[in-house]
């Protein structure tokens, strides 16, 4: 997957830098360079992009003045030599804080995160997946399934609609699913949230039927669910 991002940074030797950085990695999509948070800030109204490196002493408009300003989508790597914005930048869920001069190392862990978090918000926006049964793939929205029972070498889905047995593992569908939309509680059984009725010490209740939580995975659940 390939990660669009635009520079944002108003010192042409900081700017040159982060462009050298930024084509060093496949990965990155660069689709423009700004040296004003007012032009990028117009060129986000009308432009979507998934990452945005940004300094925050940027003239009249700064970088925090512009996250603080207007609602932004995409990931934020804070550049700048000032450590003393590190906790504003936080406060404003920036994904991370490079200090300049940050070495390319350092620039690459920055991007890292920006990945994974990207991956994660696109399983959550995923709203369905191809799941294969008999000869054939079946296509399965998220909303429609209770949880995912194991046995033995197969895996029963049981939807609002059907059950659907298929050979996917979990491991396959904790790959192609958030864990915020259908998540594991037990090696046997994941649930979707939504559709669980009552939590209960060591287990759930879904469309009626009690479902065990395993230790192992306890902690995430309550996690997941806010508790």
């Amino acid at each position: 997957m390939k990660i669009s991002c635009i520079i944002v940074e108003d010192e042409p030797l900081a700017m040159e830098r982060t462009r050298g950085y930024v084509l060093r990695l496949p990965l990155l999509n660069l689709i423009g360079a700004f040296d004003k948070a007012e032009n990028a800030f117009a060129f986000l109204k009308s432009n979507q992009v998934d990452l945005i490196f940004l300094d925050i002493n940027l003239g009249a408009l700064s970088g925090i003045s512009m996250l603080e300003s207007t609602r932004v989508e995409s990931q934020v790597i804070i550049t700048t030599a000032y450590h003393e914005f590190a906790l504003k930048g936080f406060e404003l869920s920036v994904t991370d804080y490079l200090l300049k001069p940050f070495t390319f190392e350092r620039f690459m862990m920055a991007v890292d995160k920006a990945s994974t978090r990207l991956a994660g918000k696109n399983l959550r926006d995923k709203q369905w997946i191809f799941v294969k049964t008999d000869n054939r793939l079946e296509r399965i929205p998220l909303n429609e399934i209770f949880y995912i029972e194991g046995m033995r070498d197969y895996r029963r889905i049981h939807t609002t609609q059907k059950k659907i047995m298929t050979l996917q593992t979990f491991t396959d569908f904790e790959k192609e699913i958030s864990a915020h939309t259908i998540c594991r509680v037990h090696k046997s059984f994941m649930v979707s949230l939504d559709k669980i009725e009552i939590v209960e010490k060591e287990k759930v209740r879904v469309n009626n039927i009690y479902i065990p939580i395993s230790a192992t995975y306890r902690t995430q659940f309550l996690e997941l669910i806010g508790k």
